[in-house]
């Protein structure tokens, strides 16, 4: 395999490891190739439909054709970040109430560590229930609905039709990116609409997000930060964000 072909296949498995990169990313991942070479390079992988192309970056087609990318590949992408975020969403958890846990990556890290305690959880992630499965005091209440194979998640009209039924104490959001432009993203709209129900049925809501995700768009809107009450994310946000959580009088943890 000559250098040309090896570079490109490393620039598609790079976008597919994150989702979506930017362009100085990239250049940070290629620091000896020019920037004329590797803006050729996405030109091509996007006409072979290997990647996308986006303004300022490249997208993985995985998550463009709305499969809100596997979770198989998201739960090995910082580990450690994930394992902090749910250290510190569990301190803010209420007992003996009832909650709602979205499906995702970081939140099932945080159903893991959920502690054995009287709770009634409502989840959508199925690997989150999983996860509490191995809890005695908890009740866990799975609502029916469609399948998504790839983020192992319930989602459609009667899981919202569920949620809509019951009022959550607090609620931890799981996200696939944010942007000022755009808020709180993911890239199917029937999970959006999912979660901005639970969003709507809560008392509090709390969003689980690692800095990676900051500065990203993905293809379908959630919520603005005015709909949010806490964020939950390692130490590494960017300080324009935590400008824009001072001014909607978000809590940053």
């Amino acid at each position: 395999m000559d250098t040309m072909e090896t570079r490109r296949n490393a620039i598609v498995e790079l976008v597919n490891e994150n989702g979506t990169v930017s362009f100085s990313q990239i250049k940070n991942a290629f620091p000896n190739v020019s920037e004329m070479t590797l803006r050729t390079d996405l030109k091509l992988l996007d006409e072979m439909k290997r990647i996308v192309r986006i303004h300022g970056g490249a997208k993985s087609v995985q998550v463009i054709i709305g499969t809100d990318d596997y979770l198989s590949k998201r739960s090995v992408r910082n580990i450690p970040a994930k394992q902090k975020i749910a250290a510190k969403a569990l301190s803010l958890l209420r007992p003996d109430t009832t909650i709602f846990v979205d499906s995702g990556s970081t939140t099932t890290m945080f159903a893991r560590q959920f502690p054995d305690q009287s709770n009634l959880i409502y989840t959508t992630g199925l690997t989150c229930a999983t996860e509490l499965a191995n809890l005695s005091n908890p009740t866990v209440m799975i609502p029916g609905g469609k399948l998504n194979r790839y983020s192992q998640s319930v989602y459609g009209i009667g899981a919202v039709k569920e949620l809509e039924q019951v009022n959550f104490s607090q609620t931890f959001l799981g996200v696939t990116s944010y942007s000022s432009n755009t808020g709180f993203t993911c890239g199917i709209h029937d999970e959006a609409v999912l979660k901005q129900t639970a969003i709507r049925q809560s008392e509090q809501v709390i969003v689980l997000i690692d800095s990676s995700k900051i500065g990203v768009r993905s293809t379908f809107g959630i919520c603005g930060l005015a709909d949010v009450d806490i964020v939950v994310s390692d130490d590494s946000l960017p300080e324009a964000f935590l400008e824009e959580c001072g001014r909607f009088r978000v809590t940053v943890y």
